[in-house]
């Protein structure tokens, strides 16, 4: 139950974190490929952007390092910038779609 929790609060956490280029959350966008919890409040994250050519590349990473951080429970964060598979369209919620208008 309370990894279930944690988890819960995990996403809430990455759905703050936006791409300044897009009017959508990382989490929608379907840029988080895997949350991990470990023993100890753990938490390691795959990640990927839209374009490996991103302006914010080297800052995303710190933003979810840093929101993922804050949830009571998270100990410690590491996250991983993975372009395999590389991101697309087919990658996104409908959430994000309705936000983009991309249907």
């Amino acid at each position: 139950m309370e990894n279930e929790r944690l988890t819960n609060d995990i996403v809430k956490a990455l759905k703050t974190v936006y791409d300044p280029e897009i009017p959508a959350d990382i989490y929608e966008l379907g840029l988080i490929y895997r949350v991990d919890i470990a023993e100890e409040g753990f938490v390691e994250i795959d990640m990927t952007l839209t374009a490996p050519g991103c302006p914010v590349a080297g800052e995303m990473p710190v933003w979810v390092k840093n929101a993922v951080g804050a949830v009571p429970g998270v100990s410690e964060v590491k996250v991983n910038m993975v372009f395999d598979p590389p991101w697309d369209q087919s990658r996104m919620s409908d959430e994000a779609r309705v936000a983009l208008d991309m249907w």
